[in-house]
């Protein structure tokens, strides 16, 4: 049996990938009913939006003694945005919550391998969570 069989008879939801140049797994999604671009990065803690991506995406957020880091960068300022909507597709979710900090240092690095920059990550918390399972041989990965 194969892979997408077995876990769409199980009621996953199939999200397919573009692979990027920089090796990282780009999908659209939506936040709050709005159209972004969002890699898929099981080596991020928690999923997160830009801080210029806020009024994008309708985010209310408070401030968060959190501090991040990550790609080269440590103690960056953050803000936190509770209960919001989160759509792929046919699949949604609602009361998902994401940390803003700056994406710069990550957009900069997409550009210099000539790819768009992105709006956010999606990280392990979301990935646990939704209980996904990645097929990194056909580009996609699975969400229930």
């Amino acid at each position: 049996m194969q892979l997408r069989t077995l876990l769409e008879d199980q009621l996953f939801y199939r999200i397919p990938l573009k692979n990027l140049e920089t090796g990282h797994y780009l999908f659209s999604a939506k936040v709050n009913g709005v159209n972004g671009n969002f890699i898929l990065d099981t080596g991020a803690s928690t999923s997160c939006i830009g801080f210029d991506e806020g009024t994008h995406f309708k985010l209310i957020s408070e401030d968060s003694i959190v501090k991040a880091a990550g790609a080269g960068a440590i103690n960056m300022k953050t803000m936190l945005s509770r209960k919001n909507n989160f759509s792929i597709k046919q699949w949604s979710i609602k009361n998902m919550d994401f940390i803003l900090f700056d994406l710069s240092h990550v957009n900069e690095a997409l550009s210099q391998a000539n790819e768009a920059p992105i709006h956010g990550i999606i990280g392990a918390d979301f990935l646990k969570k939704h209980r996904a399972v990645i097929d990194y041989g056909r580009n996609c990965f699975y969400v229930k």
